[in-house]
């Protein structure tokens, strides 16, 4: 299948958690961005919203210096007062946002202002979403996704007791949906995984532990 075009330019999307950090956070961000990852999702989600804002003024400010696309994650109205263009969010979150105008377009809800969906607009929402199944795949295309992350494919500790649902799982995803695929979940960044998602049709990978480590 032919994908749209990504609006991610490169292989490797690096993930945070700050509590996977033994450097202060805005060090391990610095040292990140020196790798020149293609994007990095900004994932704090467990933070108060006024406190999320804050850390993604400086995050975005070290993503800029270096050239690399910061995600927000989860807080619209964040990325709204923010101005940002690309956001993530988990697909329920993606649910409660689209709605369909009367002449069918997609809009978002909360982004009527600087941001829309609007394929000729300049400031066009580039929107990620985190999908489990391929039914979720479907859906999260359907709702106006730009582009998915898919996992959890390898065993992981994020997700320590869960199975993984493996290169089949990740294949078929990128084989039912018409826009790029990151895999994630137990990708490290020289153990060759990276190659071996690419092999079942994925864009690429977002890796979580291995860049808070680095």
């Amino acid at each position: 299948m032919c994908k749209k075009e990504n609006p991610i330019p490169g292989k490797i999307i690096a993930v945070t958690n700050r509590s996977l950090c033994e450097r202060p956070f805005f060090e391990q961000i610095k040292r990140v961005c020196e790798t020149k990852p293609a994007a990095l999702i900004l994932r704090e989600k467990d933070l108060p919203e006024t406190e999320y804002e804050e850390m993604a003024r400086q995050v975005l400010a070290i993503c800029e210096e270096y050239g690399v696309i910061c995600i927000l994650h989860s807080y619209i109205e964040t990325a709204k007062r923010l101005e940002r263009q690309y956001v993530h969010l988990p697909l329920p979150l993606l649910r409660t946002c689209m709605q369909k105008t009367e002449n069918e377009e997609k809009q978002i809800k909360f982004m009527s202002g600087n941001l829309s969906m609007d394929q000729k607009n300049k400031n066009k929402l580039i929107l990620g979403c985190s999908v489990h199944s391929v039914e979720d795949a479907i859906e999260a295309e359907k709702l106006g996704a730009s582009y998915l992350t898919a996992g959890h494919i390898f065993a992981t500790d994020c997700k320590r007791g869960l199975p993984p649902r493996g290169m089949e799982f990740l294949k078929q995803v990128c084989e039912t949906v018409n826009i790029p695929v990151y895999a994630i979940g137990g990708i490290g960044l020289n153990d060759g995984k990276i190659d071996s998602v690419c092999e079942c049709g994925a864009a690429g990978a977002c890796i979580m532990s291995a860049f808070m480590a680095i």
